[in-house]
């Protein structure tokens, strides 16, 4: 199970490392996942991840109080509205489908913005 933690937890760095550079791609989910795999295997991943000079204090204070700060949930409620923006014009869903989506992105929002900052 180790080694299953320790390739996840690489893939997840990878994938939030492309999602720093490539907008509407999250990179903060992924390195809460590759930081909670690098527990489970790799303490030294883990202190690397956790002293990362951009990454870090984000990931301890999620870590510590389930915080997020004022820009990362700006960022995310522009992201989800650019999202939904762009599935309501690429996809001309039905009704039905484009309130659920919206329902989502509500709720995922409401959770965000109730976190502590």
């Amino acid at each position: 199970m180790r080694q299953a933690y320790m390739i996840i937890g690489c893939l997840m760095v990878v994938i939030g490392a492309i999602g720093a550079v490539l907008p509407l791609l999250p990179t903060t989910p992924f390195l809460l996942i590759a930081a909670a795999c690098f527990a489970r295997s790799s303490p030294r991943l883990e202190a690397w991840l956790l002293s990362h000079r951009r990454f870090g204090p984000l990931l301890s204070a999620w870590r510590e109080r389930g915080a997020i700060p004022r820009s990362g949930k700006l960022l995310s409620t522009i992201g989800m509205a650019l999202g939904f923006y762009a599935f309501y014009k690429g996809s001309e869903p039905g009704l039905l489908l484009l309130v659920i989506v919206a329902a989502v992105f509500v709720l995922i929002g409401a959770y965000v913005w109730s976190r502590p900052e």
